[in-house]
């Protein structure tokens, strides 16, 4: 049988807000698309039908309504064949009644229900929205703190909640594309709150850049706060406060019953790169003698907005020539200074803020390796104190190279080998390797020397060794007298013998320390405070060959094994091919040395 539905009652409505009646038909017979009329009845007209608007008679409206039909105010907009619903625009106090929506029957028989009713009450409308203050237009800085205040306030017999949403609209390239509204961030009927829909505004939420607070005013005034706590470029655009009344129906569902919208001004954010600019003083280069101390300063200039910004301050350096660019100190936005490419010079120098966007980095006694490029990058979060430590930097800039040169004394070195020989070195006795060291210098200085042993000669006559082929450091006498040992078992001890004069020497020799010899010498002065760098002069020696025979007593236990004849043949035969050998190298050897 047929049945028509419509919402349980009584619904109350605001005036001058619309009002969507849906009405629904089941069980009939014929056409899917079904019509519908509605009718009022007032509480004042003693139960007279008032015709609102049907679906298959123009000319149904009464007086009341005609106008009002004509203008598409009052209408009918269908769901589907058999959902339609009444649509009154704006509801005025006498719209208020019983509403009958009815659906002319297209069945073989009378069976069912043909209409049904709801009784509507218009309430008079009492939301009222204002704002404490509105955006001058007027561009501010990326990173600048945004508030916005609106206050509602509602006066009204039923039970109703007001929810607020705070909004932008932005424009989308030309005009004729529209604008593109966006919900920033609000408080829902249920005192949720609810970022926008836009997954940016999630995310900012999150990381608590916007937040919106609702306190109580004076007069019963609710008011409502929106924070954000760094513009960005993407948030220029014309602000709104929406406010929303709601109510629940007896079916249990929330209607919004009435909105209105509060504009809160233009708001343009200049990005932080327009305006922020990084230098280094001074300017150009400096030239200073080692041991004088270094000062740079690094100056952050711009308006406004990084003042109330996190920033992190860092040095770079790069060679004189050019090269990898390597960081040299940094003070993070905490404050905690850190060095990068020389851990040593945080005993001696300093990075530290000066005064609001001025950093200073100090080297309280410089050195030839200190010579090179210099620039400063400050790296800007924008509106925020404590950045996450994964958050990226809102902005990097970077000054000018600042050129550091050191004007160094001239120094001359030169270095040289021998390998004092008695008639045979055998295995098992002591090396002597000397190196002779020249320097000539104008201050004080000293001498690092190093002992290499290089890889064996190859095995082609023809071959030479490889100029570039690296040798195995032995031991390191240092400038200032200490000894480091790195041989790989073999007793070894350096010493000075004389002023020019190093000395290596092995104990015990055994097989594996035949092969070439090297040593390096490096020269060290002392600066003007009475500290010691290193010059950056160096001399390496040519290579001399160690060669060691066997011992006699290895060749006496031959009898032992093949018999003493044999021994005696093959001894002769030894020491024959051996001193060979020997005076084969030798020749080779002093070939060499000659060229």
């Amino acid at each position: 049988c047929r049945e028509v539905t419509l919402p349980a009652g009584p619904l109350y409505r605001v005036a001058s807000f619309s009002l969507s009646l849906p009405c629904a038909v089941s069980g009939y017979e014929g056409p899917r698309t079904q019509d519908f009329e509605w009718y009022l009845y007032r509480e004042d007209a003693e139960g007279r039908q008032i015709g609102v608007v049907s679906t298959r008679d123009a000319g149904f409206p009464y007086a009341p309504f005609q106008g009002r039909v004509q203008a598409g105010e009052v209408r009918v907009e269908r769901d589907s064949g058999d959902k339609a619903r009444l649509i009154i625009q704006r509801l005025r106090p006498d719209d208020q009644g019983r509403y009958e929506c009815y659906t002319p029957s297209t069945d073989t028989r009378f069976l069912g229900n043909y209409s049904s009713s709801v009784v509507v009450k218009v309430i008079p409308d009492t939301l009222l929205i204002t704002h404490s203050r509105i955006l001058s237009g007027q561009p501010v800085i990326e990173g600048t703190e945004l508030q916005l205040t609106c206050a509602t306030s509602v006066q009204s017999d039923q039970h109703t909640h007001v929810s607020v949403t705070f909004g932008v609209r932005s424009s989308r390239g030309p005009e004729s594309q529209g604008h593109n509204l966006r919900e920033i961030i609000g408080i829902d009927r249920e005192l949720r709150v609810t970022p926008g829909r836009s997954g940016a505004y999630g995310k900012r939420y999150g990381d608590g850049e916007i937040a919106v607070e609702k306190r109580k005013g004076d007069g019963g005034r609710d008011l409502y706060v929106l924070k954000m706590s760094a513009l960005a470029p993407e948030d220029s655009g014309s602000y709104f406060c929406e406010a929303a009344q709601w109510i629940r129906d007896p079916d249990g569902k929330w209607e919004r019953i009435e909105q209105r919208t509060m504009e809160l001004g233009n708001l343009t954010v200049q990005p932080l790169a327009d305006t922020l600019s990084v230098r280094s003083v001074p300017d150009g280069g400096v030239a200073l003698r080692p041991g004088a101390p270094l000062r740079l300063r690094c100056q952050v200039l711009g308006v406004g907005a990084w003042k109330r910004s996190a920033l992190q301050v860092q040095w770079m350096r790069r060679g004189p020539e050019g090269g990898v660019e390597v960081e040299v100190a940094r003070v993070d936005p905490d404050g905690v200074v850190a060095w990068g490419d020389d851990l040593s010079r945080a005993g001696g120098g300093s990075m530290e803020k000066e005064a609001d966007g001025s950093f200073s980095l100090r080297l309280f006694s410089v050195r030839p390796a200190d010579a090179g490029l210099y620039r400063c990058a400050v790296s800007v979060y924008a509106g925020r104190k404590t950045p996450a430590p994964e958050s990226p930097a809102t902005i990097t800039q970077r000054s000018e190279w600042v050129t550091v040169s050191l004007k160094t004394e001239e120094v001359r070195v030169s270095a040289s080998i021998d390998l004092p020989r008695r008639p045979l070195l055998k295995r098992g006795s002591t090396v002597t390797l000397l190196c002779n060291v020249s320097v000539e210098a104008t201050g004080a200085s000293r001498v690092e020397v190093q002992w290499l042993q290089k890889p064996e000669e190859p095995a082609r006559k023809d071959a030479t060794l490889s100029e570039d082929s690296k040798g195995r450091l032995l031991a390191t006498l240092s400038y200032d007298g200490l000894t480091r040992i790195y041989s790989n078992g073999s007793d070894v001890s350096v010493d000075r013998v004389s002023a020019g004069c190093f000395r290596l020497r092995i104990f015990s020799a055994a097989e594996e320390d035949q092969g070439h010899y090297q040593c390096r010498a490096e020269v060290w002065a002392q600066d003007p405070r009475g500290g010691w760098y290193s010059t950056g002069a160096e001399a390496e020696s040519i290579t001399v060959y160690l060669y060691l025979y066997a011992r006699v007593t290895d060749l006496l236990l031959l009898p032992l094994v093949i018999g003493v004849s044999s021994a005696l043949f093959v001894g002769i035969l030894i020491i024959a091919t051996v001193t060979c050998c020997f005076m084969n190298r030798l020749s080779r050897q002093r070939s060499r040395i000659r060229k």
